[in-house]
């Protein structure tokens, strides 16, 4: 008697709770399972199970905040956000109307993701990358159409028009200055960090530099006149472009480290425009003066944690 009920009251306020769907006598004995999982609701629209009813505006919700566009929903009838650049997205042709379609600027593709720390084998018009690991299978997800990078009027440069679109949403000022990217001194992105090593250790200093024109990067050392490596067999300098766009990385290594080998390790990046450098500090112990450091590192950092427990900053606040 109640599922009686029920489906009388479905019936009746079906077009109230879906105004662009209707459903097909044939359906309907599903209509209260469709109704409890929204994902299996979805799907049965692209299945043909529901069919589009005459539109009524004044049924729609207003589409708000959207960073990426408005589009027509599956009916042409409403207005609803679409989907941004990296977000999951239901292919063109496809059955499924789960995902939503990717909003202006913006094409559904199919990439194959693999494990993390893995790498991912791109499929289609991104092309493909080939590399050994788990696949986890392909999802379709949203990609800029164009992907040419811009220069926009806050000096920064977007590398995509999706992305500097995006960046417009939030702030309504920011205009396109020119195609291409912003023409910058370097900036260093992630610089040289202070280690402290054993005798005999390996070791690499990395410098990464985003610039355009493309930077040139060059080490030194505190005290030397040549750039490093010299003639030096233990110390060399490997450089590549990567790993975003219009970025440098560049590594000085150094094998089985000497005594001499401490002291400052300086990264230089120029282009035509200017300059930057940033500084790091090696100190190569004994293999007993490595012992007593990393015991008194190890202490002090038990004091402060101790302290820091002792005035109760370890306590959540709501």
């Amino acid at each position: 008697m109640i599922l009686l009920w029920l489906w009388l009251f479905l019936n009746v306020h079906a077009y109230t709770c879906f105004p662009n769907y209707g459903s097909d006598d044939a359906a309907d004995d599903q209509l209260i399972d469709q109704l409890i999982d929204p994902r299996d609701a979805a799907d049965q629209i692209g299945n043909g199970t529901r069919r589009c009813e005459p539109c009524e505006p004044a049924l729609c919700a207003a589409a708000r905040g959207c960073r990426a566009g408005v589009l027509l929903d599956a009916c042409g009838c409403c207005w609803e956000c679409g989907n941004l650049e990296g977000q999951a997205c239901d292919p063109p042709g496809g059955r499924s109307e789960y995902y939503g379609r990717c909003g202006g600027g913006l094409s559904c593709r199919v990439e194959r993701r693999r494990a993390p720390g893995v790498g991912m084998e791109e499929v289609g018009e991104m092309g493909v990358e080939e590399e050994d690991g788990e696949d986890w299978g392909d999802e379709p997800l949203c990609v800029c159409t164009e992907q040419e990078p811009v220069c926009a009027s806050d000096g920064v440069t977007y590398m995509n028009t999706c992305q500097f679109r995006e960046a417009n949403f939030s702030n309504p000022q920011l205009k396109l200055k020119e195609r291409g990217p912003c023409k910058t001194v370097p900036v260093i992105k992630v610089a040289p960090q202070n280690q402290v090593k054993g005798l005999g250790s390996s070791l690499v200093f990395l410098c990464e530099v985003f610039a355009f024109p493309m930077a040139q990067v060059e080490w030194t050392k505190e005290g030397l006149l040549d750039l490093l490596p010299g003639d030096d067999p233990h110390i060399s300098v490997q450089s590549r472009g990567g790993p975003q766009r219009f970025e440098l990385s560049s590594w000085l290594q150094i094998e089985g480290a000497e005594r001499g080998d401490s002291g400052t390790y300086r990264c230089v990046a120029r282009n035509n425009l200017g300059s930057v450098s940033a500084s790091a500090t090696l100190g190569v112990l004994s293999h007993e003066e490595l012992s007593a450091y990393l015991t008194a590192s190890v202490s002090e950092m038990k004091e402060m944690l101790d302290y820091s427990q002792s005035r109760g900053d370890d306590q959540d606040y709501y």
